[in-house]
């Protein structure tokens, strides 16, 4: 008897220690797979004798940080805060620190808005979608929803059938749930339009190229093309209308598709050539969405790792990000590998890939390497300059320049010709990479109202605080410009220059008006307006 309690007693004290061990701290397995990361990207600057450029100092670290994890440079006050702390692990800090922030929750929004309604940069009309399918998208990024469930909330979203307008006021706010509907809406509820643009986004693969042919390089056949799109055969818009505010309903057993411009007709089959197994009363886009999401599916995880390494840095391990192929191989195929086994393995959870990519000593390098020409940008010894965004550029500029009533909302405001006219010149570019800067983009930036405004010591309430501290000399002064624009402390030459400019008044012989000038040449520095 004292034996078998013996035996009780100790199981019972491993039962309890079991959750301790059992579930591990995510912020320590994201340590181990930044550090999985540094070891393969090594590897590869090992064979091909490649030296890697330093890690990027704190300001610029912070700048980078902020830039891709919440869409906007950090204020003043943060900067100041991270470059004066002596923690060690004080850029972990602040990677918790701004994953957990209500501008993680903006900035992705962003970003997977305008993945999945391209068509709202070029439609006037579609743009009164976006309001609808980012307050879907601003509710997955608060609540943390995995990505399969989000990818799965999509693929599955019930259409409105016969009821007019399909639930919504497209001209006013909306109540209720919120749904990813719009993207059917932006797509017209065509089938071989959602089909083009799921495989894209989800599995990394431009199907569209088989719509007509088969694929000329890649493997894809028209008839997968179109059994792709007959997941998505059911659906239907509703009257003579065929713009994005068409009624839709949906047949939902329907799982074949007539194959345009021939007597064939295709069945619903699965890209990986598995056949679909079709339940009783479960819609073809939920069986869709049971195999895309699945994680043994060869596509999704992979595609999605994919896109988020090509987020932070500006090119894909697999580049384009929508051209996963057998002609188009992976640059660290290993690498690829392990980031979607970890995310298959961590739930899907888009903020631990995130914390894993940011913790890496790979992301963290500078980007100015030592070799001239540095070497090729895909061993990733540095890190590439990339272009902002157009939400980068004016989310960074409107807390740059402190215009408190510039909200996102009125930013993306059409209806105000002012913003619309800055904000339209600079339409994010598909290569990041590959910036340029438009002879309209640079007048917007030297000659706009914002920017004006924002430089005049008298119409800019920032400016004017700085120029009016009492307790700051002109070099501090001109710190808080530079922190403020540039996540830095200007070096020794500039400080002494802007100094002795500053001093003596500029053009006008005004100090204030000279701080201004200071200001507006750092607001049109490339160093303002790209993200390194």
């Amino acid at each position: 008897m004292i034996q078998s309690r013996f035996w009780i007693a100790a199981l019972a004290v491993v039962w309890l220690a079991l959750p301790a061990w059992a579930d591990p701290d995510p912020k320590e397995d994201a340590r181990a797979v930044a550090a999985k990361i540094d070891q393969l990207i090594a590897a590869r600057w090992q064979t091909e004798k490649v030296t890697p450029a330093p890690l990027a100092d704190d300001g610029a670290f912070l700048r980078r940080l902020a830039l891709d994890v919440i869409g906007r440079t950090p204020l003043v006050s943060e900067t100041r805060r991270f470059l004066h702390d002596p923690v060690s692990e004080k850029r972990g800090q602040a990677i918790e620190r701004l994953l957990d922030s209500s501008g993680y929750v903006s900035n992705f929004t962003n970003l997977w808005r305008d993945l999945l309604l391209p068509e709202a940069n070029a439609d006037f009309q579609q743009r009164f979608l976006s309001a609808q399918i980012e307050r879907w998208l601003r509710k997955q990024f608060t609540d943390n929803v995995s990505y399969d469930r989000m990818v799965r909330q999509l693929l599955t979203v019930p259409m409105p059938n016969n009821r007019r307008g399909m639930g919504y006021n497209p001209y006013g706010p909306q109540q209720g749930e919120p749904t990813p509907l719009a993207f059917y809406q932006s797509k017209l509820g065509k089938p071989e339009n959602l089909a083009a643009s799921t495989a894209r986004l989800f599995l990394g693969i431009r199907l569209e190229c088989a719509q007509c042919h088969n694929h000329p390089f890649g493997r894809w056949t028209r008839e997968q093309f179109w059994g792709q799109a007959a997941f998505f055969g059911g659906i239907r818009t509703q009257g003579n209308n065929n713009g994005i505010f068409s009624p839709l309903s949906e047949t939902s057993d329907r799982r074949e598709l007539a194959i345009p411009g021939t007597e064939r007709v295709a069945q619903a089959r699965f890209l990986d050539g598995k056949e679909p197994k079709w339940r009783y009363k479960v819609s073809t886009r939920n069986t869709l969405a049971d195999w895309m999401t699945a994680p043994d599916n060869p596509f999704f995880a992979r595609a999605a790792v994919n896109r988020l390494w090509a987020h932070f840095f500006g090119i894909g391990l697999v580049d384009p990000v929508d051209d996963l192929n057998d002609e188009n191989k992976p640059s660290h195929p290993e690498l690829l590998d392990e980031l979607a086994r970890q995310f298959v393995s961590h739930g899907f959870d888009y903020r631990f890939m995130i914390r894993a990519i940011t913790l890496s000593k790979t992301y963290q390098l500078s980007s100015v390497h030592p070799q001239v020409p540095p070497p090729d940008m895909h061993l990733f010894a540095y890190m590439p300059v990339k272009g902002l965004s157009q939400d980068q550029l004016m989310e960074s500029l409107s807390q740059t320049i402190g215009v408190a009533g510039l909200n996102m909302n009125q930013r993306r405001n059409f209806f105000d010709p002012s913003q619309s006219s800055f904000q339209n010149k600079f339409v994010s570019q598909d290569k990041r990479t590959e910036y340029q800067t438009s002879i309209p983009q640079a007048l917007a930036l030297m000659n706009s109202k914002l920017i004006t405004d924002a430089t005049h010591p008298q119409r800019s309430q920032f400016l004017a605080a700085v120029a009016n501290a009492s307790f700051l000399d002109t070099n501090g002064k001109i710190e808080t410009l530079y922190l403020a624009a540039l996540s830095r402390k200007p070096r020794a030459e500039e400080l002494e220059k802007h100094r002795r400019y500053v001093e003596k008044g500029g053009a006008s012989k005004d100090p204030k008006a000279a701080l201004g000038d200071v200001f507006w040449a750092l607001l049109n520095s490339p160093e303002f307006f790209l993200n390194h």
